[in-house]
């Protein structure tokens, strides 16, 4: 999801277009192999088809299991696990990777790293320009780019087609989450397919295995990272093929600086530096969170193979995402608070476009589908 536009071709990895399970997946052959059964082979295979992986392990067991398979092939467990710890958290960095030193940047690095900076850099201005009309302009705007936007459209409704739309609307939301400056929805939806793809693996684009911050923020400033792992944004398909999400891929970086012309003509400099700056920097650090602090700290319901964790708090703050062990498991429901006490502000708003008739093919996961991925250590928050 670079915040420029960008559309880098694939060269080294050429990905597949159906979801495929890393090694890292508790159920992997050759997870299974470190059972040690000193059995034949005949006898092996019947043990393994009677007696599975258990699948109530705790969160502890699994996430230790995936640090110290998560480096390259090859390497001891021993080493896999002699990482740096993450404060608060039994993840370990595995590949911690250099973003800043010792690499060539390019000229999309360089814009997406300056306007990450300059937007932090205008915000310090902001409390000499306060005043209350524009701090109602960044939370208005706050719930437009980043509920409207970002959760409910680049998130929900793109990039996992958990419910449709009215065409006109699936466009005005996808419009509002252009506004976010996070990118355009192409390239946005193709990172994040790419990270439910390979989640926790070596070609995940943003995994804390390689470091807390580069899963935060860093990551994007590499952009021949994502292009090594993954490939360019070829899983986008069904949104390539729209006129509308090309139009907005082309001339994405133009809308944003509309809406800040628009704002300081309506407010002048109050406006713009909380209506865009601040309002932008903290949609940022919030949809970042969840690539980063939900991967890292919180609890684990669902047997989903990765670090995907339940983090209340990042889930009050990003309108829902923050149950990210619950969207890991049914990466397809358009509900990430599947508990009633589970606060989802998008799920509300798609369950009220569904009831006024806007949103159909609204999707859940059956009971027979939470069994099957079902902790047996009741439902974590």
């Amino acid at each position: 999801m670079a915040l420029l536009q960008g559309n880098p071709k694939p060269f080294l990895l050429s990905p597949r277009r159906l979801p495929i399970r890393s090694s890292t997946h508790p159920t992997s052959f050759n997870n299974r192999q470190k059972l040690n059964l000193n059995l034949r082979l005949p006898i092996l295979i019947n043990a393994l088809r009677k007696f599975p992986i258990r699948s109530n392990l705790p969160s502890k067991s699994r996430t230790s299991r995936l640090n110290a398979e998560a480096g390259s092939v090859g390497v001891s467990e021993t080493e896999a696990t002699s990482g740096r710890r993450i404060l608060l958290s039994d993840v370990v960095v595995k590949r911690k990777r250099r973003v800043f030193s010792g690499r060539k940047w390019n000229s999309l690095d360089i814009g997406t790293a300056g306007v990450v900076l300059a937007m932090h850099l205008l915000s310090l201005l902001a409390p000499f320009y306060f005043s209350w009309t524009a701090l109602w302009v960044a939370v208005s705007l706050y719930l437009v780019t980043g509920l409207l936007g970002i959760t409910l459209s680049f998130h929900r409704n793109l990039s996992h087609r958990s419910f449709k739309l009215r065409k006109w609307l699936e466009y005005l939301f996808a419009y509002c989450g252009v506004l976010a400056l996070q990118g355009n929805p192409i390239d946005w939806v193709s990172t994040h397919r790419y990270h439910h793809q390979h989640c926790d693996s070596e070609r995940d684009p943003h995994s804390p295995l390689e470091g807390f911050w580069f899963s935060h923020m860093s990551w994007l400033f590499d952009t021949n990272s994502v292009v090594q792992r993954c490939g360019g944004p070829n899983n986008v398909g069904d949104l390539e093929k729209q006129p509308f999400y090309r139009f907005l891929q082309r001339t994405y970086i133009a809308h944003p600086i509309a809406l800040a012309v628009l704002l300081n003509a309506l407010g002048g400099v109050p406006f713009l530096l909380w209506g865009m700056c601040v309002r932008i920097v903290w949609v940022y650090h919030i949809t970042w969170l969840v690539n980063s602090a939900c991967h890292v700290w919180g609890k684990q319901a669902w047997n989903t193979g990765d670090l995907s964790r339940n983090n209340w708090w990042v889930a009050v703050l990003a309108f829902g995402e923050g149950w990210h062990n619950n969207h890991h498991a049914f990466e397809y429901s358009a509900r990430h608070g599947i508990e009633w006490w589970q606060l989802d502000i998008t799920w509300y708003v798609v369950r009220l476009l569904q009831v006024l008739g806007l949103a159909t093919d609204v999707k859940l996961p059956s009971e027979a589908q939470k069994q099957r991925l079902a902790l047996n250590m009741g439902t974590a928050c």
